[in-house]
């Protein structure tokens, strides 16, 4: 299997500074986790903190196969959602390649989960473009992607981050947040999931919400 980082990295693209690139999306990121942390502990203005109900929401978009593709299909089993696009140079085939690795880690366990990738570059991420981008990644990984709206509708409900970014070519790339979340059998916000861990340990949390 190809290296997914040096695949997505070599894409005939043209691009801002990778290191304006990356302190933007890593700024975006850690401004989303205060956000997830402040909601969980009950703290963001006078709201009361809602266990479980204020991150996160129905998914019905299109898979990398072509299919229709529905998060009640994952009642039952745990999962993990991150929002990005194939064409982003670093940080999403990274994350992907983590993510992959925590699945590989869970050995068997893995079918009794899920990772779905969202794409926030619906435009350019085709059923079939990302069919080929998920195939670096582990099986058990989905690609889906849809209709504008929708994805805007789903990330709002996720408070997930993201925005087009005009290149001077004319070209564009997307400034996005950069969080795994952990969802639960039910389809509930559990907690960010941190990926940069060894393998073994992030699997050993995961498997037990199996």
């Amino acid at each position: 299997m190809n290296d997914p980082v040096t695949t997505a990295a070599t894409r005939p693209i043209r691009r801002p500074s990778r290191l304006l690139i990356l302190f933007t999306a890593f700024a975006a990121g850690l401004a989303v986790c205060a956000v997830l942390v402040l909601v969980m502990a009950g703290r963001f203005g006078d709201a009361p903190a809602v266990q479980g109900a204020t991150i996160g929401g129905p998914i019905q978009l299109i898979d990398h196969d072509g299919r229709p593709f529905s998060d009640q299909t994952l009642r039952g089993k745990p999962f993990l959602v991150f929002f990005g696009f194939t064409h982003c140079p670093d940080i999403c085939p990274a994350a992907l390649f983590e993510v992959s690795e925590i699945l590989n880690a869970l050995g068997p366990d893995a079918s009794r989960t899920a990772a779905l990738f969202i794409s926030v570059d619906p435009k350019r991420d085709t059923p079939a473009v990302l069919k080929d981008y998920i195939s670096n990644f582990h099986p058990n990984m989905r690609g889906l992607t849809g209709d504008a709206a929708k994805i805007a509708d789903i990330a709002k409900a996720y408070r997930a981050y993201y925005k087009k970014v005009p290149l001077q070519d004319g070209d564009y790339t997307m400034d996005h947040t950069a969080i795994v979340y952990l969802m639960d059998s039910e389809g509930r916000f559990v907690a960010p999931f941190n990926i940069k861990r060894p393998p073994q340990d992030a699997a050993a949390e995961l498997r037990k919400h199996l």
